[in-house]
């Protein structure tokens, strides 16, 4: 401001570009334009791995403890080893059995099940929950035996969590087109935030033969390699479980 001989003050000229309306809305224009490029950072990190946490591999000693239960009247409980001890198994841990990604990959599965009937090989699935006719509702896309895990064992060592993050996902979203275009539907009920997988289990002590865990939503099992892993599981004979 420049003093008058009045002592009034008047505007600075190097000042009047504050007034002028073009230097407003290229303040708007920058901030938008940065809000933006902030938008578009996010989105590149969130469609990368850096975010995503890393699973921990189970071991066998850890599946074998797990306590199960069956979905019948009156539930027995009993210890996960029993599934595969004789013959080895193939066992999906359901991430959400109303879910349409999962119930895609269930059908996939079950697609292999006369191959694993002739290997001798059972397939199972594990949920975390059993609310209403869910686990019902899902029995016509998974075609083995379910049972719970009240505990959310199969889930872990390290329980992994996808929140909203997954919807801004490129691979999630091309998931969801594979689902629906190949015909599969769900719901929105129970919890389908902790991320599922996928075990093969040789028998015995024969060890996990596959082991995937899921990274995203919809992010499947190769059929081809559950075929491959249970090929090489070595059923228990009489001698071998006197050993």
């Amino acid at each position: 401001m420049t003093p008058t001989r009045a002592g009034h003050r008047i505007c600075n000229p190097e000042m009047s570009f504050l007034q002028d309306p073009s230097f407003f809305a290229l303040g708007m224009w920058s901030i938008g334009a940065g809000a933006l490029g902030a938008a578009a950072v996010a989105l590149l990190l969130a469609n990368t791995d850096i975010f995503l946490s890393k699973p921990q591999q189970a071991t066998l000693e850890y599946l074998e403890e797990i306590d199960l239960k069956t979905l019948e009247k009156e539930p027995r409980t009993f210890k996960a080893k029993e599934l595969w001890a004789k013959n080895g198994a193939v066992i999906m841990a359901v991430r959400r059995p109303g879910c349409f990604l999962c119930r895609e990959e269930a059908a996939d599965l079950s697609s292999l099940k006369p191959k694993l009937d002739e290997l001798g090989v059972p397939l199972y699935a594990v949920v975390k929950e059993q609310i209403r006719t869910e686990v019902k509702d899902f029995q016509p896309y998974f075609k083995g035996e379910i049972f719970l895990d009240e505990k959310k064992k199969f889930y872990g060592p390290q329980r992994r969590k996808m929140m909203f993050m997954g919807f801004v996902r490129l691979g999630v979203w091309t998931n969801f087109f594979r689902a629906r275009n190949g015909g599969f539907s769900g719901n929105l009920e129970g919890e389908g935030f902790i991320l599922g997988g996928v075990f093969v289990v040789g028998s015995g002590k024969q060890g996990i033969l596959l082991e995937h865990r899921e990274k995203e939503f919809g992010d499947k099992v190769n059929p081809v390699s559950v075929l491959e892993a249970a090929k090489k599981i070595k059923p228990q004979t009489s001698a071998s479980e006197k050993k």
